[in-house]
């Protein structure tokens, strides 16, 4: 057992013979076992329904309930308990019976020896360990995976948000009466609207492209207008970054119709 487990270790010893049950707990006693008696799997089955039990240890013939019934009884109880049979008796059929059903973990044979015993009753115990570790640990991945499910639902929403929230920036961009172009830091176009488009007739604009390769000169320099088709934009330049990740500047383009609307609104 675990030196850091608070919890003792809890024997039920069931059997008809009131000198076999003392014997077993003067030989157990200094296991540091909590140790139940019963001298009948009635009043066994009673223990079982008050207290939680590790190992139960029953005699295989006693009056009024076979050893085998009573931990069939024992197993619909306390279903994680180690369940073995001390008996003189070998009836094979029952025990066989019983150890197929998951009903008993080990037949133990009477007179026993010491040491023998004690190995397996410490071999029951550390059997119940594992399964309550092993329970502990199914707990535990099911809270982290209920803790996951949770996340990536959260996730997934923040993201079904970044999505509508990015569609609607570009039906705003592509709404405005203002032609809008970003070049990243590499000097490709990383977006432009479509009044943009409009405004540069004859200018394959095309998201990844280089900008030098594909726009009027005058807009990637200083200039603070151009003509394009007969048509004076104006440009303002502002960089990217003050409030994103992103690198590289924007480019805006207005035309005087532009400033007129504008002014009569």
């Amino acid at each position: 057992m675990s030196g850091t487990d608070t919890h003792q270790p809890t024997l039920l010893l069931v059997d008809d013979e009131q000198n076999i049950l003392s014997a077993l707990r003067r030989l157990l006693r200094s296991e540091g076992y909590r140790i139940f008696t019963a001298n009948s799997g009635a009043e066994g089955i009673e223990i079982l329904k008050k207290d939680a039990v590790d190992v139960v240890i029953s005699d295989q013939r006693m009056p009024g309930m076979a050893g085998v019934d009573f931990l069939r009884a024992a197993k619909d109880i306390q279903p994680d308990c180690v369940r073995i049979v001390l008996s003189g008796y070998t009836e094979l059929q029952a025990v066989t019976s019983a150890i197929n059903d998951g009903a008993i973990y080990k037949f133990l044979c009477k007179p026993w020896d010491d040491a023998h015993l004690k190995a397996n009753i410490a071999e029951a115990f550390e059997r119940r360990h594992m399964a309550n570790e092993n329970r502990r640990l199914t707990e535990e991945l099911q809270a982290k995976n209920a803790q996951l499910q949770v996340l990536l639902a959260e996730r997934s929403d923040q993201v079904q948000i970044r999505s509508e929230a990015l569609s609607v920036f570009h039906e705003v961009l592509d709404a405005l009466p203002v032609g809008v172009i970003g070049i990243d830091a590499e000097g490709l176009i990383a977006f432009c609207n479509d009044t943009a488009i409009a405004q540069l007739p004859g200018y394959p604009i095309g998201l990844g492209q280089r900008a030098d390769a594909t726009l009027p000169a005058d807009l990637l320099g200083n200039a603070p207008q151009t003509v394009v088709a007969d048509t004076r934009l104006y440009i303002t330049r502002a960089p990217l970054g003050r409030q994103s990740t992103s690198r590289g500047h924007l480019l805006a383009l207005f035309t005087a119709d532009t400033f007129r609307t504008t002014e009569g609104g």
